[in-house]
């Protein structure tokens, strides 16, 4: 048998297992290359080739830095020209026969070789070429391209069998861990198991830490490895001060492109890497799976984040369903509450116990509301985002209140705290907004929040709530889409509201105000800005005058301007009245 026969029927029966893989939803290529799509990590690396037993006299004479470069398949130099035959990952073997015409080319012929991808040549010197010239192994070091000398009595069969064979057994042994995994993720899928699972196993295998993220990038889970969590506390916190993360703790989605390595150091200086992979639910995406590590991440690695992803989908299905089922089931119960609709305050008040809310005691109502007119979400994700939206909220009272009502409906999230003073509610509604948008839910719509005055118990619920939406309407027109009101603060709108022909209201303000009442010009919405403040100042002048840093010879002449325009506002109470009710008006829509 000839050195070519020989060698085809080896590289034809390797090709044809590969092949079988790929026919078995196992295709490297597709599924365990590295992610720099240059080498496959199932294969053995020059280094490991070595190792072996057919190499044992060999030496690495040159390109030494190349010892990680990935062997996949052996070829037989035969014949000068090789190079049409040559393939990418390929161990090449020669003796010095092909070699002895032109050994001032072998340089050229490293450069040629390398371009081509082959891993490593292995020379077997003879008479023909006693030493390797100096020029080759100047350029062998230049381009990492490892030269190996290979001793007596190395038959090429023997080191392409064991390549081979180790090959097919790292193969093998990747399908069996890849096949294991797949149950493993299986088992946590069909036995209940939550995200926490998914992640917990990523992060057993990959050595460090697995998220799982929202579509908007807010952690939803985050474990670490046990062996990492007991050698170092607080890894959650030095993680999320990686540059994947922005300062609210979210994962920058919009900045981390998935199937990438990634590495950054966090304030310790240690060095992590990361990767993510997109966690795709039929035609949706449902959020990102992210893992940590310590060194490269290999293609299995990456395998493994990717079948984590399939298992987080189902997960997340089975959830999102779950989820709906109570969602709608909790939101009907409050709805019915805030309705008035209360056949038996103990009944009302032993369900809401079994559904862990404390409404035996004295409530504010809250409600949170997307102002529907800014708000740019698509028509297909929006669903998704009220979703986040009221997740959002429940995550963030949940913190500070646990036995609260917080449900969405719609547009609106809902919540039913424990009562305290308006300063005290309002203080801590801004405080759950600034978190809120922090965690990504709201961060990206408009909102206003509504807060009612206390109600003694349950039966005070319906009128509590149509004072928080009062309360919001007017802070979502005052602040455009961005308001935070109370309804006791709401003082002469809680009377505007009450008027249900808003052209009434609005042909009160051009009989008071005159011109002032629109915009036709650009200085009168100047002129009502010093009307307010000679208002809100009881007509002092001087104080005025500071608080809009003007001259106090200027006021006086806006003074003027003004009595002209609407009257002798300075001298008439009830004019005054007539004019402060005006501008309120005005700041109506």
């Amino acid at each position: 048998m000839t050195w070519t026969s020989f060698r085809q029927i080896i590289v034809t029966c390797y090709r044809h297992c590969m092949s079988n893989d790929a026919k078995n939803g196992v295709d490297m290529h597709q599924n365990l290359l590295a992610h720099d799509g240059d080498a496959i990590s199932a294969c053995l690396s020059v280094r490991d080739v070595m190792d072996l037993p057919s190499m044992r006299n060999g030496t690495v004479v040159a390109g030494a830095q190349g010892l990680d470069r990935q062997v996949e398949l052996t070829n037989v130099m035969e014949v000068p020209d090789i190079i049409p035959w040559v393939k990418p990952r390929e161990l090449l073997l020669t003796t010095a026969y092909p070699l002895r015409d032109r050994p001032e080319e072998i340089a050229q012929l490293l450069t040629t070789l390398d371009a081509s991808g082959v891993s490593a040549i292995c020379i077997k010197p003879g008479r023909y070429l006693p030493t390797i010239p100096a020029s080759a192994i100047a350029e062998a070091n230049r381009l990492g391209l490892p030269i190996i000398h290979l001793g007596d009595g190395v038959g090429f069969d023997e080191i392409m069998h064991e390549v081979l064979s180790n090959n097919l057994d790292r193969r093998a042994e990747l399908i069996r861990k890849t096949e294991q995994t797949m149950r493993e993720l299986v088992d946590v899928v069909i036995n209940d198991g939550d995200l926490e699972d998914v992640c917990q196993m990523v992060a057993e295998r990959i050595g460090v830490a697995a998220a799982v993220t929202t579509l908007d990038g807010r952690v939803r889970c985050l474990r670490t490895h046990s062996m990492v969590a007991e050698a170092e506390a607080g890894v959650s916190e030095d993680l999320t001060s990686l540059v994947c993360f922005d300062k609210s703790g979210r994962f920058r989605v919009e900045d981390e492109p998935a199937g990438l390595e990634r590495s950054g150091q966090t304030r310790a200086d240690r060095t992590y890497v990361w990767g993510n992979c997109t966690i795709e639910g039929g035609d949706k995406t449902l959020g990102r799976i992210v893992a940590f590590g310590e060194g490269r991440l290999t293609a299995p690695e990456f395998r493994l984040i990717e079948q984590a992803a399939a298992a987080a989908a189902l997960v997340i299905t089975r959830e999102k369903a779950i989820t709906a089922v109570e969602s709608k089931y909790r939101t009907d119960f409050v709805l019915e509450v805030l309705r008035g609709h209360i056949a038996s305050t103990d009944r009302v008040l032993s369900h809401a116990d079994s559904l862990g809310w404390d409404l035996a005691r004295p409530i504010n109502v809250a409600v949170a509301e997307v102002d529907s007119e800014a708000d740019q979400t698509d028509a297909e994700n929006k669903r998704t985002m009220q979703s986040l939206f009221a997740d959002a909220w429940t995550k963030v009272v949940s913190q500070d209140d646990p036995a609260a009502a917080v449900v969405g409906s719609g547009d609106q999230v809902i919540l039913l705290l424990s009562a305290e003073s308006a300063d005290k509610i309002t203080a801590r509604l801004r405080s759950f907004i600034t978190d809120v948008r922090g965690y990504g839910g709201g961060g990206r719509r408009q909102f206003s929040v509504g807060i009612s005055r206390p109600a003694a118990d349950v039966s005070g619920l319906a009128a509590a709530y149509q004072e928080a939406m009062r309360a919001l309407e007017v802070g979502r027109q005052l602040e455009r889409g961005q308001g935070l009101s109370h309804y006791d603060s709401l003082g002469v709108y809680r009377l505007l509201l009450q008027v249900t022909k808003k052209e009434e209201l609005r042909s009160f303000a051009r009989e008071v105000l005159g011109p002032l009442a629109g915009d036709d010009k650009e200085e009168y919405a100047g002129l009502r800005t010093t009307l307010q403040a000679l208002l809100d100042h009881n007509l002092n002048v001087a104080e005025t005058a500071r608080s809009l840093f003007f001259h106090y010879n200027t006021l006086r002449y806006r003074i003027t301007k003004l009595e002209h325009m609407v009257g002798p506002f300075t001298e008439d109470p009830n004019l005054r009245l007539s004019v402060s009710l005006a501008l309120q008006i005005v700041k109506l829509p």
